[in-house]
C-alpha cells in the first residue's frame, strides 16, 4: 500500500492474465491491511457486485440492453435497480424476482402493492 495523507491508503492490485494481458485495480481505504486481508476484502466486494449483476441480468435481461444514447443506459440501470429493490421488499408472494416483475405487468393490484410497499393497500 502507498500511504497517503490523513491515514488513507491507496492500494493497487495487479492481475496478470497470460503473458500479454494485465489489469490494474485501485482501492482507497483508511484501513491498514496486509496483502491477505486486502485480497479477501476486494474479492468479497466483487462477489457482491457479481451477484447483483446476475440478478439484474436474469430478471431484467440487462445484458441485452443496447441503449447507448446520452445517459439513457445509466438512467435505465437506476430504474432497474429501483424496481429490483421494490420487488425484493414485496414478501406476500414467494416467487422469483423475474416472476414478480412479470406479474406487475399483468396485475395492476399487485403492481400497486409493490409500488406502495408493505402494509399499504
Amino acid at each position: 500500500p502507498l500511504k497517503e495523507q490523513g491515514g488513507d491508503y491507496l492500494i493497487a492490485l495487479k492481475k496478470i492474465r497470460g503473458k500479454k494481458s494485465t489489469e490494474m485495480k485501485y482501492y482507497l481505504t483508511s484501513r491498514d491491511l496486509n496483502a491477505e486481508k486486502l485480497l479477501k476484502l476486494a474479492r468479497s466486494h466483487w462477489s457482491v457486485e457479481n451477484q447483483l449483476h446476475y440478478i439484474l441480468d436474469v430478471s431484467f435481461n440487462e445484458d441485452a440492453s443496447r441503449l447507448r444514447d446520452g445517459f439513457t443506459g445509466e438512467n435505465l440501470a437506476v430504474i432497474r435497480q429501483l424496481c429490483l429493490n421494490l420487488i425484493k421488499k414485496e414478501e406476500t408472494k414467494k416467487k422469483s424476482v423475474k416472476t414478480k416483475r412479470l406479474k406487475c405487468g399483468w396485475d395492476e393490484n399487485f403492481l400497486t402493492k409493490v409500488l406502495l410497499g408493505p402494509g399499504e393497500k
